[in-house]
Formats: structure tokens, sequence, C-alpha cells
């Protein structure tokens, strides 16, 4: 058991050290756009399911409390917590639209949708990503793998920050660290660079 948990530890410390050979250049584009984002009074839209829905609340929170320091709330929705909205639209319309949906209500042109996804391939987390294209919204996808379908909306303008992993765990563990990231980078662009 013991040597078990160690290999859970190493396996997440070496797909860290693959993801920090390349991935710091996406994260701090992806910074970028979100801090040019709030500048311009806009906002981020956040999804995901499962463990990639924790993910989008994560962040939210970040940016609408703290994040390591007390600073103004900034704007960023999580689209994964309404369960009343969410119920709604898979009951009257499919599960595959439970984002997309919201998007098309709150979304506006040079706001931005963070996407994640594991796999890449979560349908509902796509259709979004078809609802913000078509709302002229920029995209940030957090995904691993091959990048699945969602690697094939992604335009030059927009961010793709892929994980070197297979495994959706260890995703994830680095999905949380470039979280972690982009809030650092935007709370240091806005108020400035911390002690």
């Amino acid at each position: 058991m013991i040597e078990r948990i160690r290999n859970n530890f190493t396996e997440s410390i070496q797909t860290k050290i693959a993801a920090a050979d390349v991935l710091p250049e996406k994260i701090a584009k992806a910074g970028q756009l979100l801090v040019q984002t709030m500048l311009n009074g806009g906002k981020v839209l956040t999804c995901g399911n499962g463990g990639s829905a924790g993910d989008a609340q994560h962040f939210s929170s970040e940016m609408l409390n703290r994040y390591e320091r007390d600073r103004p709330p900034l704007p960023a929705v999580a689209l994964t917590t309404d369960t009343a909205t969410i119920t709604a639209i898979g009951n009257d319309y499919d599960f595959s639209q439970i984002f997309s949906k919201q998007v098309k209500a709150l979304g506006q042109a040079g706001d931005i949708l963070l996407a994640f996804s594991t796999s890449g391939n979560s349908k509902n987390v796509i259709e979004a990503m078809r609802a913000a294209l078509a709302k002229d919204m920029l995209i940030i996808t957090c995904t691993g793998k091959d990048g699945g379908e969602m690697a094939g909306l992604i335009s030059e303008n927009d961010v793709e920050i892929r994980v070197p992993s297979n495994s959706t765990a260890r995703i994830q563990e680095v999905h949380l660290l470039v979280i972690h990231s982009l809030c650092d980078l935007i709370d240091n662009q806005l108020f400035g660079s911390s002690q």
C-alpha cells in the first residue's frame, strides 16, 4: 500500500515536470487573455463535468472571492452550479446543451469561455465552445490526452492548455496547478506584484 501511494506521488511529480516543459507559454498567453478581458469589462464563463466541474468552480471562486491576497472581486461564472437550470435544460432538451444554453444567455463578444475536459471529448463542453464561437468569445481549454474534439475548435486567438498525460487523475492534478498559475498571473497583472 505504501509503495502504491509513493507511485502516485512519483507519477504526479513526473507529469508536472513534463507539463512544466510544454505549458508555461500557453498558461502565460491564457493569463494575458484573461487579464485583457477583465480590463475591457468582460467576464469568464467556465464549465466542465465531474472533477472538471470542480475545477471550473474552483477557478470561479478564486476570481469572485480571492486567491492569495485581498483584492476586489473579479467577474467569473461557473456554469456548473445552478442545479435547477442544469436539470431543466437536461430534462427539457438534452444534457449536451446544459452549458451551451447558458453561454448563449450570458456570454457576450469579448468574454472568455474557460472549458475543462480531461479527454477533450465532453459533448456538453464542445457545445459550449460552439456557442462561444457564435458569440465571438475567446476560448481557453484545459484538456489532456490528445486534446480530443475540443482541439479542433481552437483558433489562433484561443489557447489550448493540453496536459501531456493519458491519466485522468494526473491531468486533473496539473489542471489545478494551471488554475493557480492563472490566478497568480491575473492578480499580479491587475494588482501589482505581491511580496
